[in-house]
């Protein structure tokens, strides 16, 4: 056991244990601070601790049964604690907050914090500011007002003679969309955190009764960052979110560390974490419920990939709990930039569609996903461990002949293209629709599929799902792991149990080697 701290603010701080066990700690730990016990029955890797005082000194220990760890570590100091209640902020949840809070923000000079105490803040649009911290303390939280019209609309672009600005963004591509709860653009070095809720009332207004129709513009998000530069958000809680929670968008140097964001699982399209042509990014204890798909990494579609092309890459997802959602941790679809060294490692999924999931299909463009590791998971019921689908049939045309066709076509700029994807000592237990599906193109095979240390069990219960969101796929109970298009598959160590069938299905795979 070692310890890591991946958070400090003035106040609190968030800290990671390092082990072999995903999400859950091996056994229950104790946390002493400074000589008193502020943690009693320590269950997860990835723990917080808050009302902690500005330049103070601090010795933490960790304490299990078989062994104890410490870290030694000092809360920086600020000069100045602006509260936005000394701006007129009322926080009864029935006035419109949003100009005074708005005027905090902007008061709020880079040595100082911005503090939320208690209260319930009704607002409209709040904009981020480069070297900027909000701390939201417990029992507060920023609510989103549920009228459409009190929200602004960031166009989709806007052309100059030489180029074009991006601002808004809509399932890749550049569409007018509302402006979020919390909106930042071309901002850096901004820290949210504390045990605040932000709620930005999807559930009230009319956001979710009709999802697919545009009114003016798209739906906003939880929260937007476009542009922005080594942005941080710890502990609070995101959820009923009109559609994605957290987009960070043309994005680098982020972190998200033991944060919840939490959606109703019928709630439409409400993705967790959608990070989309961004780099160098962590996200790190996050605990996952929603109605759409937890993480979905993206890097737009083939218009943006041609105009504005970049690829999503150096991301590492650890020590996160997703629970139901489509997906846990998904590539696509939207990712004709492509998407490079991204690791996935130590997480527990439960009871979610889909396990470790790619979706792409013809039209969007052949900047490769490639160079992807999925290391030390645990899955409890999940429908379908594993998804690699080249026929992803979304948007209008997705269900057209070019989309579907399984005949060879021409490779040209539309194709995608699937490179090197390793998983690594992986447990789904209880599993009910297939094991793994890894479906390519007949033009454009998966490069390769590497399967290490895996161990699928399934559950007794009997239930037909289909595997892939693909034209002319049947139902399935307990497939086992099925490839089709692949150019090579190496399986090592690899285990089922109770599946209908054979273990491992190989049609149109150039090399197998077990």
């Amino acid at each position: 056991m070692k310890l890591k701290i991946l958070f400090l603010s003035s106040f609190n701080i968030t800290v990671e244990i390092i082990n072999d066990s995903p999400y859950y700690a091996p056994e229950a730990y104790r946390v002493i601070l400074n000589g008193s016990e502020v943690l009693t029955d320590g269950k997860k890797n990835v723990f917080s601790l808050y009302e902690l005082q500005a330049g103070c000194d601090y010795f933490l220990q960790v304490i299990t049964e078989s062994e104890e760890k410490a870290i030694i570590f000092k809360t920086p100091d600020y000069k100045y604690l602006l509260s936005v209640r000394d701006f007129k902020v009322r926080g009864d949840g029935k006035t419109d907050d949003t100009l005074a809070f708005q005027a905090a923000i902007m008061a709020c000079p880079p040595e100082g914090i911005l503090y939320v105490p208690k209260g319930n803040y009704l607002l409209k649009s709040l904009f981020l500011k480069s070297n900027l911290n909000i701390y939201l303390a417990e029992g507060s939280k920023l609510i989103a007002s549920p009228n459409r019209d009190d929200y602004a609309i960031l166009p989709g672009f806007i052309r100059s003679k030489e180029d074009e600005l991006i601002i808004g963004s809509w399932e890749g591509n550049p569409l007018d969309i509302y402006t979020s709860l919390i909106t930042g653009l071309n901002v850096e070095n901004v820290n949210i955190f504390g045990k605040g809720i932000i709620d930005s009332s999807g559930n009230l207004g009319p956001w979710w009764t009709k999802p697919k129709k545009r009114f003016g513009a798209f739906r906003p998000r939880g929260i937007f960052l476009n542009n922005c530069n080594n942005i941080r958000i710890q502990g609070i809680t995101v959820q009923n979110t009109p559609s994605w929670a957290i987009h960070p968008y043309y994005s680098k140097n982020l972190g998200f560390y033991d944060i919840k964001i939490l959606n109703p699982a019928d709630a439409p399209n409400t993705d967790g974490l959608d990070p989309e042509s961004c780099e160098h990014l962590e996200i790190i204890g996050v605990h996952f419920s929603v109605g759409d798909d937890c993480i979905a990494i993206k890097s737009g579609k083939i218009y943006m990939a041609k105009n504005h092309f970049r690829p999503t890459r150096n991301l590492e997802i650890r020590n996160c709990l997703m629970e139901k959602g489509h997906g846990a941790v998904v590539f696509g679809s939207e990712i004709s930039g492509g998407a490079e060294n991204v690791r996935v490692s130590k997480c527990f999924f439960s009871n979610t569609d889909r396990g470790l999931r790619i979706k792409t299909r013809r039209g969007r463009g052949n900047y490769p996903i490639n160079n992807i590791s999925f290391d030390n998971i645990r899955m409890y019921q999940v429908k379908n461990a594993f998804v690699l689908n080249m026929f992803y049939f979304c948007d209008p045309d997705g269900k057209t002949e070019y989309v579907y066709k399984k005949d060879p076509l021409p490779f040209d700029e539309r194709t995608p293209v699937l490179g090197k994807f390793n998983f690594r000592n992986i447990i789904s237990e209880d599993t009910l629709v297939s094991a793994g599906f890894f479906y390519g193109l007949p033009e454009s095979k998966i490069g390769e599929i590497s399967l290490e240390n895996i161990k699928v069990t399934y559950s007794d219960q009997e239930e037909f799902g289909k595997p892939a969101m693909m034209s002319f796929i049947d139902d399935y109970s307990k497939l086992g792991f099925y490839f089709n298009n692949v150019s090579k598959v190496k399986i090592k160590n690899v285990s089922i149990q109770g599946q209908n069938g054979k273990e491992f299905i190989y049609e149109n795979v150039n090399e197998v080697k077990e």
